[in-house]
């Protein structure tokens, strides 16, 4: 926890509420699920640059490829790139011309956004962060995008959209409607209502799971950094625990950054190889 933070008196409640609101339109917290007439100005902003650094970052990779002995840095993208295509080759039957390179942005966009749940909250955000000894105060303003419903949920919508697009395009307006309507429990007409509730039944919980799911694991570990944030200023909360809080703020907080590595890197690969799995099954017929 912040100097600033402590010296201004702030509780722990109001510091966790200040770090895990974002920079909006609206001012103040989201109120409502779903607010189309918000817009969280913190998280376009480090979507967009992690996922232009993502492609910065692969477009340095391809021009430095060399057929030699490969660098460390060409190594690490070839062994990425191996990776997903490995794994798209497996699981999509048809085109991948598209798929294999949608499936390695997203893998190195989410590894990108998830690692700055890494960098101290209190560098950039909230009550009078200190950023390259300059004093800022930059309300709400939460830098991971990941931690972000509307963030995780745009990308899950983004992800049903491509289904939807490779449904259509594989198997043809008629044969995606045949489908809705006869799968899974046969081509019965009087069935048709059934077998069409249940398959927009599993493109909703697709859609909300995929997105839940990567915000539900980033969001637990953006809150368990900021309680072992407290524990470096437990004294200001009127009980004189120093000791207890320097131990557990520095031991806690490291291993916590060490096991949240792996969150992050396990993270991108799931919602990398369910995106994968919903594209295959768009190329299925049933």
């Amino acid at each position: 926890m912040s100097k600033e933070a402590t010296s201004a008196g702030i509780q722990p409640t109001e510091y966790i509420l200040e770090h895990l609101t974002n920079l909006n339109s609206l001012g103040q917290a989201q109120t409502s699920i779903v607010d189309f007439s918000i817009l969280n100005y913190d998280t376009i902003f480090w979507s967009l640059t992690m996922g232009l650094l993502s492609v910065g970052m692969l477009v340095l990779a391809a021009r430095r490829v060399t057929s030699g002995v490969p660098g460390r840095f060409q190594a690490l993208i070839e062994l990425i790139v191996e990776l997903v295509e490995t794994q798209s080759k497996n699981i999509v039957q048809g085109d991948r011309t598209f798929i294999a390179p949608l499936a390695l942005f997203v893998f190195c966009w989410i590894i990108f956004m998830n690692t700055l749940d890494l960098i101290p909250i209190d560098w950039v955000n909230g009550v009078n962060a200190v950023l390259a000894g300059f004093h800022l105060h930059i309300p709400h303003h939460k830098i991971v995008p990941t931690t972000d419903l509307n963030g995780t949920m745009g990308m899950s919508l983004s992800v049903l959209l491509i289904i939807l697009y490779y449904s259509l395009k594989v198997k043809g307006f008629g044969g995606f409607a045949h489908e809705l309507i006869s799968a899974p429990f046969g081509d019965k007409w009087f069935l048709a209502p059934f077998n069409l509730f249940l398959n927009l039944i599993e493109y909703v919980a697709k859609t909300v799971s995929l997105g839940m799911r990567l915000f539900g694991n980033m969001y637990a570990g953006e809150l368990i950094f900021m309680l072992i944030a407290l524990l470096g200023g437990v004294w200001t909360f009127g009980v004189d625990l120093s000791i207890f809080g320097f131990v557990g703020h520095v031991i806690a907080g490291a291993a916590w950054a060490i096991f949240h590595i792996l969150v992050i890197l396990l993270q991108a690969f799931i919602f990398m190889m369910l995106t994968l799995v919903y594209i295959g099954q768009a190329h299925s017929h049933h």
